[in-house]
């Protein structure tokens, strides 16, 4: 029979029940990779039937960890955030690892506190996004003596795993030149503390510069990374005294945004104007014509950050940098222009 609330389940009970020593109710419950999977899977039947809650705080001091692990992102409005966050979430789980999230709306004051906070709060690992950090926040990382992981890019003074956001933007523009065009616009997000957004801007001047082509500051604008910025982005651009013929976005909503507006506009997509995203959201391939974009493995991204934290933990040294692939998906919103 189970107790109430005020007679909680103990340790000793689990062990008895187990037919094992507390201590071995210990091991599972702080270093389950330690016992063998027959214990475990006792000591795991025992804490089921009694239902026993272990004092959180007693195993983090027994063991020296708190089994949580910080995540500090840019925002949670935003879907391509959320599926790898969901990954790392799912993945962390399953090793009986909780994922304590933040986000700082790329505010670097409120990143700092938030990241402080998560510290004091005893998280046995960090992981942040980009490489803008304020400086007294890369100092407070160096300080720290458990492991950081930064993501979506790479710099070399932490493990980093993330995506050449230039190279991947350079695979769309030189898509969008291979097609013929040769007056390209840019639809950013605000590259204030985003290094994502500055890099891709500089993929797309890059390959331009290559093509013997430059890219016009009257056909760049920045905007909020959503469906709305992408529809400015789109009026700002086509106001231009020289209009471009293909217009490629720095995310997926943004691209979408634009294809919606060059509609309400008149414009026919693509014949009229090529549009090209990156991410590769599920709208991508909803909306007519199909979005072509660069495909993110955003979820493998999560997945692999929480095991690369994990592997930390536990001890283990993990990769400095990890650049994961990317492949540009062709769909129905770019072709040549218009003769």
């Amino acid at each position: 029979m189970l107790k109430t609330m005020n007679q909680r389940i103990t340790i000793e009970e689990v062990a008895r029940l187990a037919g094992v020593s507390t201590a071995t109710v210990s091991r599972v419950l702080s270093r389950p990779e330690v016992v063998r999977d027959q214990t475990r899977e006792q000591v795991m039947t025992a804490i089921t039937q009694l239902d026993y809650q272990p004092d959180a705080a007693a195993r983090a001091l027994a063991s020296g960890r708190t089994h949580t692990v910080g995540c500090v992102i840019p925002t949670l409005d935003h879907a391509i955030f959320a599926r790898s966050t969901q990954a790392m979430q799912t993945t962390l789980a399953q090793a009986g690892y909780q994922l304590l999230v933040a986000s700082h709306e790329y505010d670097p004051v409120t990143e700092f506190e938030l990241v402080r906070a998560l510290q004091q709060r005893g998280v046995d690992s960090l992981v942040l996004v980009g490489t803008d950090h304020a400086p007294r926040l890369w100092k407070a990382l160096s300080d720290w003596r458990k492991p950081t992981l930064l993501t979506w890019s790479c710099d070399p003074r932490l493990p980093s795993l993330g995506f050449d956001n230039e190279g991947a933007a350079r695979l769309a523009a030189t898509h969008l030149l291979e097609l013929g065009h040769r007056c390209i616009g840019v639809i950013s997000g605000l590259t204030a503390n985003n290094d994502r957004a500055r890099s891709r801007i500089n993929g797309v001047r890059k390959s331009l510069t290559q093509a013997g082509l430059s890219l016009l500051p009257t056909l760049v604008t920045e905007q909020a990374f959503n469906l709305e910025g992408g529809r400015l982005g789109l009026r700002k651009l086509m106001a231009s005294r020289k209009k471009p013929t293909a217009i490629f976005c720095g995310n997926d909503l943004l691209a979408v945004g634009a294809l919606l507006e060059a509609q309400r506009m008149g414009l026919h997509v693509p014949s009229d104007l090529s549009i090209c995203g990156i991410d590769n959201l599920e709208i991508a391939e909803a909306i007519n014509p199909g979005l072509t974009t660069v495909s993110l493995p955003t979820q493998d991204l999560g997945r692999l950050a929480a095991k690369s934290m994990l592997s930390a933990i536990s001890g283990e040294v993990i990769a400095a940098q990890s650049l994961l692939p990317f492949e540009l998906v062709i769909r129905g919103s770019t072709a040549s222009p218009r003769k």
